[in-house]
């Protein structure tokens, strides 16, 4: 007990110092646009990121609620879980990004590529997809409720959906 006693404080400034080391890095939400930034968990809503590059940007769970990304380039971003209700979206790049049970409720994504993106359960409902490009992109479980896919090249990269091409591809 007493050899145990004396490296005490030793032990315990081992244990912070480790610790310190270990831990996950923390999003920085006021952080300018940029690639590879992380935002994860960020309240982002209404933000004017028009053309911004945030390839390979760490978005999971945060919010861009009526927010402009047109033209932004989010390549390879991770944006599980995160929240698009109202956002406008128009030729910006998702492609392989990772959308899973992402939420772009009455989202406006013409002219969008997202070529390869994973879209796995995510929420389409309302959503503006008129042109965009859905080659590759992995859609199982997506609610396309009510989504406008007229002129969308289909995930199989084959067909084009035809006009008036609501909810479904036809």
């Amino acid at each position: 007990m007493h050899k145990f006693k004396n490296r005490f404080p030793f032990i315990v400034l081992a244990l912070l110092l480790l610790s310190s080391l270990a831990g996950p890095a923390l999003a920085a939400c006021i952080d300018p646009a940029a690639a590879a930034v992380n935002w994860r968990r960020c309240y982002l809503d209404g933000r004017d990121l028009k053309g911004a590059v945030l390839t390979d940007a760490m978005l999971r769970e945060a919010t861009f609620m009526r927010s402009d990304l047109s033209g932004a380039d989010l390549t390879g971003s991770d944006a599980y879980r995160a929240k698009f209700f109202s956002a406008k979206l128009t030729q910006t790049h998702l492609d392989r990004a990772r959308l899973i049970e992402a939420d772009f409720t009455n989202a406006d994504l013409t002219g969008a590529t997202l070529a390869g993106a994973d879209l796995r359960n995510a929420k389409l409902v309302g959503v503006k997809l008129v042109g965009a490009n859905l080659n590759g992109a992995l859609i199982g479980g997506a609610d396309l409720r009510n989504a406008d896919l007229s002129g969308a090249t289909w995930a199989d990269g084959i067909k084009v959906c035809g006009p008036g091409s609501i909810g479904q591809c036809h």
